[in-house]
């Protein structure tokens, strides 16, 4: 039998980390993960998706130089998916530093530990449309020059240009995914999204709170979390690396996302829901943020199956039947 590739994923707590792990497990792989501290790490998405005692973790700080070369070493991975950072954008305007750092500074030590261990290894690294800023009505591809409008979004992009310089400087077959927003079950509750669906949800069943938003016009692209880690896989079996668009190619707006998800739960969004943009808006936000995925369409043969509309239901129905454990209800439904 020959030996299962070894798949060493960054930030594999955390929603893409535990649905790539399930993922790669699907297709036989070895799979270890990395959190700064492995023994104080939550595991709660991997028990979720009933996947915790296959995957191994191991103790890596990525802004520890000596650490990222020291687990590279010890697990010597074929592959590597690097997802681990700070990953809220209004976060990143309260802690810029600790954002850059975590993102930018992660992202080069462990392109830097790759050259210098010498290993033959392929990288995956997470970029972000937040990299994009306002896309108005052009849909952005891979060509679109950035325009970052957050301390997370200049983050982001700098790990971009990071990758692409050791792709191009050193050899490396490294290549970054610019996925467009994408959720699932495994949304914490500080993100809008999840925030939307179980305030809809607690409503619905007699609660007489009300769910206060921020620009309601706003517009994005939302995708299904468990299909877009496919696609970073997909990325890491081409011959030759390049970045790639990840998203469904459909815009909506946040008001629309509110609506389809009250609207299923038998509740009109304007007796519930307010807009405070004033007190709720960033110092810089992006207006629209439209995609165009035809690359990865065509060379990837990779496209999003589920829509906002979709997302909306499956997100529901997971929450309905338990708050902590509707992912298997979740795909079952639709």
């Amino acid at each position: 039998m020959p030996m299962s590739k070894v798949a060493l994923i960054t930030g594999v707590t955390g929603q893409d980390g535990a649905y790539l792990a399930r993922f790669l497990l699907g297709k036989g792989y070895t799979v270890i993960g990395t959190s700064r501290d492995a023994q104080a790490a939550g595991y709660r998405n991997l028990d979720l998706l009933g996947i915790r005692e296959k995957v191994s973790v191991d103790s890596m700080a990525l802004r520890d130089f000596r650490s990222v070369l020291s687990v590279i070493t010890k697990v010597n991975p074929d592959e590597i998916y690097h997802l681990a950072g700070q990953s809220s954008v209004s976060l990143s305007f309260e802690q810029p530093a600790e954002t850059l750092e975590s993102i930018s500074v992660g992202t080069l030590n462990l392109l830097e530990a790759i050259r210098f261990a010498g290993r033959s290894v392929r990288v995956y690294s997470a970029c972000s449309s937040e990299c994009y800023g306002n896309t108005d009505d052009a849909a952005a591809s891979e060509k679109t020059p950035f325009h970052p409008r957050s301390p997370y979004a200049v983050a982001k992009a700098a790990a971009f240009w990071q990758v692409a310089n050791y792709r191009e400087a050193y050899g490396l077959h490294a290549c970054s995914g610019i996925l467009f927003n994408h959720e699932s079950p495994l949304r914490q509750e500080r993100f809008v999204t999840q925030k939307i669906i179980r305030a809809a949800i607690r409503i619905s069943r007699g609660s007489d709170e009300g769910l206060i938003l921020g620009n309601l016009d706003v517009e994005r692209d939302w995708g299904w979390a468990p299909e877009y880690v496919e696609a970073m896989w997909k990325m890491l079996q081409q011959t030759v690396p390049e970045d790639f668009v990840v998203a469904t190619g459909q815009t909506n707006s946040l008001r629309d996302f509110v609506a389809e998800a009250f609207t299923s739960m038998g509740l009109d969004w304007r007796d519930h829901v307010t807009s405070d943009v004033d007190s709720l808006s960033r110092p810089t936000d992006i207006r629209i943020s439209r995609s165009d995925p035809t690359y990865a369409a065509e060379r990837l043969g990779w496209r999003a199956r589920f829509k906002m509309s979709d997302v909306v239901r499956m997100m529901l129905a997971a929450a309905q039947e338990s708050p902590d454990h509707g992912e298997a209800a979740c795909e079952n439904k639709i």
